[in-house]
């Protein structure tokens, strides 16, 4: 893989602590801002919003700068975004930091994939993808937990100064190591989103969305979880967040392996994997010894499928900015919708497993929305197209 490709998985590692590192600092920002907890935990949402709404906005003022360009250009206004968390002196300023962080955030995956696509051939583009998720899965496995440590031990603002310098240096580091593509032919936005006319790239996004809705309903309450019914002490949450995190690590190294040989298998297997260790999660909530291995299951073959996930999109609807920004959007709305709904289910009177079982009932769907390929309705030759 080129150099390139790593540093861009390095500037996509810096924003994603920056996304999540607020969770780890709640209670310091709400001291902070005169606010409550619950009031700082709209910061990650407007991040996530951001990256909803705004991403794709973004991309659209983008589409005919050049690839490099773009990713410079992102990345300066992440900056701006990250700095300004840093010096932030009212909630409102922090609002504001969250949702351009967000924005730029969600552009910059759109066009770090697109640029992975045009340096590497087309049978290694999901490696190439895996490297720069790589970057996504790591953040949650050190990224954050460093974040929140310096936040205790230095000060909440020294974790956004670190981010902030983080971004800069890889901002240098790919000025200097991304080539300069050549200048994509001019593209109105009207000949752009006539890609999305395809129903078969609407196909790939929606099971997009529900294998990472799926993740993400029974990941955003696994503490409380842990502690509240399955019986772990709160010192041991974070050695399980640590091996659930090196589970998506290692899942994600192997699917991006495979992802451009055996795509749709990928999807396929990764989404009843997912539903049986959801379940087993679910029904065995109680007992550690099924506890354990269904949550390493579910690093393996959660946020792992991203790589065909991603290889899916391309082949679908093709490399371009738009295709990509708005599949990262939907993937992130995944995220918003999973852990919104087990909240929602959690707040009916439910329990704290009802999060699990929302995840299974989306996993399930993510097998249904798969069927007419797994059902032989799908051509052998549209087959061997996403299969390449």
């Amino acid at each position: 893989m080129p150099l390139a490709i790593y540093v861009l998985g390095l500037t996509i590692f810096c924003m994603t602590t920056s996304e999540f590192m607020v969770a780890g600092m709640m209670n310091t920002l709400a001291e902070q801002f005169g606010v409550p907890v619950s009031a700082v935990g709209y910061l990650i949402s407007a991040f996530s919003a951001g990256m909803v709404v705004g991403g794709p906005i973004l991309t659209a003022a983008l589409l005919n700068t050049p690839r490099k360009k773009a990713f410079i250009a992102l990345s300066v206004v992440f900056l701006v975004g990250q700095l300004l968390g840093a010096i932030a002196n009212s909630y409102e300023v922090m609002m504001v930091s969250r949702i351009i962080t967000g924005v730029a955030s969600s552009a910059a995956f759109g066009v770090s994939i697109s640029i992975s696509a045009s340096l590497v051939k087309e049978n290694e583009r999901g490696r190439a993808v895996s490297i720069i998720f790589g970057g996504l899965m790591i953040a949650t496995v050190l990224g954050t937990p460093a974040a929140t440590w310096a936040a205790d031990a230095y000060g909440w603002r020294f974790s956004f100064w670190a981010v902030a310098v983080l971004v800069l240096l890889s901002g240098i580091t790919a000025l200097r190591l991304i080539p300069s593509l050549a200048k994509p032919e001019p593209t109105r936005l009207r000949h752009e989103m006539t890609a999305f006319r395809n129903r078969k790239l609407w196909a790939a996004y929606l099971t997009s969305f529900l294998i990472i809705g799926a993740t993400f309903a029974a990941f955003s309450y696994f503490a409380p979880i842990f502690t509240d019914l399955t019986g772990f002490s709160a010192a041991s949450i974070p050695i399980l967040f640590v091996v659930y995190g090196a589970a998506t690590v290692i899942g994600n190294l192997i699917t991006g392996r495979l992802a451009d040989r055996y795509t749709m298998q990928l999807l396929a297997a990764g989404l009843i994997v997912l539903s049986i260790a959801l379940l087993a999660f679910a029904i065995g909530v109680h007992e550690p010894l099924i506890v354990i291995p269904a949550v390493i299951v579910i690093g393996l073959a959660g946020v792992p499928m991203n790589p065909p996930m991603v290889a899916r999109v391309i082949r679908t609807g093709g490399s371009g900015l738009m295709i990509n920004t708005v599949h990262t959007a939907i993937v992130t709305f995944g995220v918003v919708v999973g852990s919104s709904v087990g909240g929602l289910a959690i707040s009916a009177g439910y329990g704290l497993a009802a999060p699990i079982w929302v995840g299974v009932v989306l996993a399930l769907a993510g097998v249904l929305s798969l069927l007419p390929y797994m059902m032989g309705g799908i051509s052998r030759r549209e087959i061997a197209d996403m299969e390449g």
